[in-house]
């Protein structure tokens, strides 16, 4: 993942660099550091798509829920 795709898919799942950084525990500074001086650590797009995917059943989860 390159910072591009990283950018776009923080962008995708409605998140701000900082908000990410306080969800996964790590400092906003690293996360703006990744794919500039550092690389982008090998977990952060799986985990992104699992946000991703969790929110997309939360929301069936509220549509369905009185059905």
């Amino acid at each position: 993942m390159d910072k591009q795709e990283f950018n776009e898919l923080l962008k995708r799942v409605n998140l701000t660099k900082k908000e990410f950084a306080e969800l996964v525990g790590v400092l906003p500074t690293s996360v703006n550091n990744w794919g500039s001086s550092q690389n982008i650590p090998y977990w952060v797009e799986t985990w992104l798509l699992n946000y991703e995917k969790s929110n997309r059943y939360e929301k069936i989860k509220e549509l369905t829920k009185d059905i």
